[in-house]
């Protein structure tokens, strides 16, 4: 079978509290912008369009995350593209999706408890974190959202929308629908190639979301049986941040 139409087998949500535990070797690889690579890879900063606040106008990743996201979009067909829809992100915007979406989930979750909506909420937002210890996914700089439109910039069907958060979005999901339509056959085959690609450029998936990718944070660490992980929280470095290190500097 060729590796690009092979099944996604489902997997368990991590044990989060070992996860956490992993310990980070922080290889202080910087982050790099995006918004100039070329073709089969595009950048599309979603919660930008969206009108997220503080949300970037592009997305960023640590170095070998984008030398991975390039040997991933070449991988694919001719006339198929990868598009980058997030990376990095602020602090500001992990804490606005993640309260967005706690408000959202109490509201028909009433009865939960703090753990059982906890539970609920992480399966798509891990909570806001700055930890040395255990930092947010995306605010590694290791964490990639990602999907794939043809040469004309017309999305793939990948059977939900980038965020959706009904059981769809699980990677596997559509693997389980016995007699699949044409319309869940293609997504079927979507998914199965953006995974592909992405796995065979050295990345692992969050299970709960078809879209999240992982190189070199705790998450991929524990995916992949990875003794450390190379990324802990990163920054982007502003220009006044930027010259203050470097006036400082030049007094030294």
């Amino acid at each position: 079978m060729n590796f690009l139409s092979q099944a996604i087998a489902a997997q368990p949500e991590p044990d989060w509290s070992q996860l956490h535990a992993l310990p980070i070797m922080e290889n202080d690889e910087p982050l790099v912008p995006l918004g100039l690579v070329a073709s089969p890879l595009r950048v599309y900063p979603a919660y930008f369009h969206l009108g997220v606040p503080d949300a970037l106008s592009d997305c960023y990743v640590r170095r070998s995350v984008l030398s991975r996201l390039q040997k991933a979009a070449r991988l694919l067909p001719a006339g198929i593209e990868l598009v980058v829809l997030d990376g990095w992100r602020p602090f500001t915007v992990q804490q606005y999706l993640f309260d967005t979406l706690s408000t959202a989930m109490r509201l028909h979750h009433a009865g939960d408890s703090a753990a059982e909506l906890l539970a609920r909420i992480r399966h798509f937002v891990a909570p806001p974190s700055r930890e040395p210890e255990a930092p947010s996914p995306h605010l590694t700089g290791g964490s990639v959202d990602v999907t794939l439109c043809d040469g004309e910039g017309n999305w793939l069907d990948m059977g939900t929308e980038f965020d959706d958060i009904s059981p769809w979005s699980y990677s596997a999901a559509f693997e389980a629908i016995g007699k699949p339509s044409p319309r869940e056959g293609d997504v079927i085959e979507n998914r199965r190639l953006l995974h592909s690609v992405m796995t065979h450029a050295g990345f692992t998936n969050l299970a709960s979301e078809w879209w999240h990718f992982d190189y070199g944070n705790q998450s991929w660490a524990w995916h992949s049986q990875a003794d450390a992980a190379l990324f802990g929280a990163t920054s982007w470095e502003a220009l006044g941040q930027r010259w203050l290190r470097q006036v400082a500097n030049f007094v030294q």
